[in-house]
């Protein structure tokens, strides 16, 4: 099982990103992008189900928009309205169950988003 995140960089104030993150060696029900600020805990940005079903955190609803290709096994994340906030290593996450997944789900390797002011 490998997933491939690609798409950080650098971005100033306002814009917008698109990170991607590639499956290989199993279908996951669940997959998911978590980010980690300096200093900070990893947390859940957004997720989606095979069925399309999709969750945000609340400091990223409106802004960012997860999206799926269960053919290539291929997700998503359009990040818009980027701010200093935003700026964090982001990590795609695959599983079968959220609560599960710091334990048992398969990570990537993460990809550095810096946004600028």
């Amino acid at each position: 099982v490998q997933l491939q995140a690609s798409g950080g960089g650098l971005v100033q104030t306002g814009g917008s990103l698109r990170l991607s993150c590639a499956a290989s060696g199993a279908i996951f029900s669940i997959m998911a992008w978590y980010r980690q600020a300096p200093g900070k805990q990893r947390d859940l940005v957004a997720l989606i189900t095979t069925g399309g079903g999709t969750h945000y955190a609340d400091s990223v609803k409106g802004r960012f928009t997860i999206a799926r290709n269960n053919a290539e096994n291929t997700i998503y994340l359009q990040m818009n309205s980027l701010t200093s906030e935003d700026t964090a290593v982001y990590y795609c996450a695959a599983g079968s169950s959220i609560a599960l997944m710091r334990t048992t789900g398969s990570w990537g390797q993460g990809t550095l988003v810096t946004v600028s002011s």
